[in-house]
């Protein structure tokens, strides 16, 4: 699976034990620019690396594999988690060159015609 956006934050190397470590990368995913989605990710192990070059801003096509598994707690409830776990990113361009919002038209200016008056109404 892979997805493009911006990112929007890139966390730091954790090492959760001597032979496991992981960073996460919440990239903004605007399918729909009105109502965006932060999406989490993360790489493991040797992928950690991949977010070395990346900051903050940069636009960015990342590729990943959705991982789901149960996990039963001592009361033999047993809940689900999903992780994306990532294993290619690519930078498609950086911060400066990314557009600061979406390319819409522009706003006309529409005057009242000769003669009218100002109104109240908000539009």
């Amino acid at each position: 699976m892979d997805i493009k956006g911006k990112v929007h934050e890139v966390g730091e190397v954790i090492t959760v034990s001597e032979k496991f470590k992981k960073r996460e990368i919440v990239v903004e995913y605007a399918e729909n620019p009105t109502y965006p989605e932060f999406i989490k990710m993360e790489a493991i192990q040797d992928k950690v690396n991949l977010f070395d070059q990346v900051k903050v801003g940069d636009q960015v096509e990342v590729f990943f594999n959705l991982r789901g598994r149960p996990w039963t707690d001592k009361n033999g409830k047993t809940q689900y988690f999903n992780t994306l776990s990532v294993w290619r990113l690519n930078i498609l361009g950086g911060a400066e060159s990314a557009p600061a919002s979406p390319a819409y038209a522009p706003q006309v200016d529409i005057a009242a015609a000769p003669g009218e008056e100002d109104s109240d109404l908000p539009f």
